[in-house]
């Protein structure tokens, strides 16, 4: 299959370009801002692409707070804009990715999450990934677009960056064992969310692609739910130096679920995908990735300041 990725730079979009080549799949990646649409059509009109994978957004939860307008337009507007590059190019197949956030304040009875859970979206960010979703199921609808809608539930592994939640504990877990300090600033350890391994993610969406019927919402989650104290009491762990968990209190966003699961079921049955790497294996690999880093450019494995506000879950 000859398939275009955008956000193919970011971290899932690395570990999918990896995943696809392996798998034999001829990858082109986009190089326009998905905001401008007269680039995106120009370069899908001539990219000989069968399907793309959409995975280009802003993709900070915390941050979106301070950029709503923003975060609207590239993840909305720009959807928009990929499906009508796609459909005016000819292109055939379409998986776009938008977030499980955008189910929003939840009750525990709502759980495990299913893909006919109710949108309610809190963060401008969720708000925008609802959107997104909307607009997929609009160009299905509307225009007959072969479109899968993806909803993530949150995925970690090596390679991402220092304001998501596990990767921000390893990238400061890193610096101590570095510099001998011991304090590891984290925010609110209480939190409960839906991880999965960015490689078995990659896999799933692959899959859905493959097997995922048009028009139909599907996720990608592990099913089990844990919380960030049990995330960081891994990492503890697995520190080669002592190190003592200090929370900070501006690492809390203004708003937060306290739990987020979701039931994989439909995607599982329908494309025999399940995820399969541990936890533990997960966590290992983020924390080698920042201590290579570390090892490499101290400098760029520490934290900047506003990257270490609000971090996303």
């Amino acid at each position: 299959m000859h398939v275009l990725v955008t956000g193919a730079d970011g971290f899932v979009g690395q570990h999918l370009i990896s995943h696809l080549v392996a798998a034999g799949d001829t990858v082109a990646t986009t190089s326009t801002d998905i905001v401008d649409r007269d680039a995106v059509i120009a370069e899908f009109s001539g990219s000989g692409a069968d399907a793309v994978y959409h995975l280009a957004a802003q993709a900070d939860v915390g941050g979106s707070w301070d950029r709503p307008v923003q975060t609207l337009r590239v993840n909305a507007e720009g959807t928009m804009n990929v499906l009508d590059a796609a459909r005016l190019a000819g292109i055939g197949r379409v998986l776009a990715v938008t977030s499980a956030d955008i189910y929003g304040m939840i009750e525990t009875a709502d759980l495990p999450l299913r893909e006919t859970q109710p949108l309610r979206p809190v963060s401008p960010y969720a708000a925008s990934k609802a959107a997104a979703d909307m607009i997929c199921l609009q160009a299905f609808l509307g225009h007959g677009l072969d479109v899968v809608r993806v909803r993530s539930f949150n995925h970690l592994g090596p390679g991402q960056g220092a304001n998501f939640v596990a990767s921000a504990i390893a990238s400061r877990i890193a610096e101590c064992e570095r510099t001998g300090r011991s304090a590891v600033r984290v925010g609110n350890l209480e939190a409960r969310r839906d991880f999965t391994d960015v490689r078995d993610v990659v896999r799933a969406y692959r899959a859905l692609m493959t097997d995922g019927r048009g028009g139909e919402a599907y996720h990608v989650c592990s099913g089990t739910d844990r919380s960030v104290r049990e995330l960081a009491g891994i990492f503890v762990n697995q520190s080669t130096a002592p190190v003592e968990l200090v929370v900070d209190p501006d690492l809390f966003r203004p708003v937060d679920l306290k739990v987020l699961r979701g039931d994989n079921t439909k995607t599982r049955h329908q494309t025999g995908w399940s995820p399969n790497i541990p936890i533990e294996s997960t966590l290992e690999d983020l924390l080698n990735y920042w201590r290579q880093r570390a090892a490499e450019s101290p400098e760029s494995a520490t934290p900047a300041p506003g990257d270490q506000s609000k971090e996303t879950s």
